[in-house]
């Protein structure tokens, strides 16, 4: 999600260390203590502007919830959500999605989300996709045996994409919807652009895929 640099969105992060963690990789391996239990860690990444990661937390007090996203300004408006709900089950990463295992030990993480993820069209840039087997690797990594990847988009090239490499990989496709807001499903979190494109009448697609 690309927004307009936000004036002060640095500071903002910086003053706010109980929900921002600006050196993940000091807490490597111990982000039970960062949060102070033992519950589950579900991570995001791409979490733009923080309406799914927070609408999770609030639903869901016994799950802990890390947002990732490079852009400094996009998560100053994610913490801002966080404050406003007084949430202390989330925790904000300025942070490449490549790099996570810099700062999570294996069989960290209990369950990933990938929400409205850039699609990348062009070949060449394929390796730049989240659901590109460079990228399964590193969550299979940090992911329990058997840990999930539960993915959405409005982006049908990408969808079929992503099916075909978790299959090649070697994952298990437990549930698919090809029209998730005319399905039964009733435990879904919107985010920004998904409120966005199902006004516009697309169609979001959705898996929930396992090792």
């Amino acid at each position: 999600m690309r927004v307009r640099r936000r004036k002060g969105a640095e500071e903002h992060l910086e003053s706010n260390p109980q929900y921002v963690i600006l050196k993940p990789e000091e807490v490597k391996g111990h982000w039970q203590k960062v949060f102070g239990n033992n519950n589950p860690i579900h991570i995001e990444i791409g979490s733009g502007k923080g309406r799914f990661i927070t609408g999770m937390a609030a639903q869901n007090p016994q799950i802990n919830y890390i947002g990732i996203d490079l852009q400094v300004s996009v998560l100053s408006h994610a913490l801002d959500r966080v404050l406003e709900g007084q949430l202390p089950n989330v925790r904000l990463l300025l942070a490449n999605g490549s790099s996570l295992s810099d700062y999570f030990a294996d069989h960290e993480v209990g369950l990933i989300y990938l929400n409205f993820s850039d699609p990348w069209p062009k070949k060449r840039h394929e390796k730049r996709r989240l659901t590109h087997k460079n990228f399964l690797e590193i969550y299979q990594k940090i992911l329990p045996e058997q840990g999930q990847i539960h993915f959405k988009t409005d982006n049908r090239q990408l969808f079929e994409y992503s099916l075909a490499s978790f299959s090649q990989y070697g994952m298990i496709l437990e549930q698919v919807w090809l029209d998730l807001h005319a399905s039964d499903y009733d435990s879904n979190v919107m985010t920004e652009y998904e409120e966005k494109f199902s006004q516009k009448g697309q169609p979001i697609y959705r898996v929930e895929a396992r090792f």
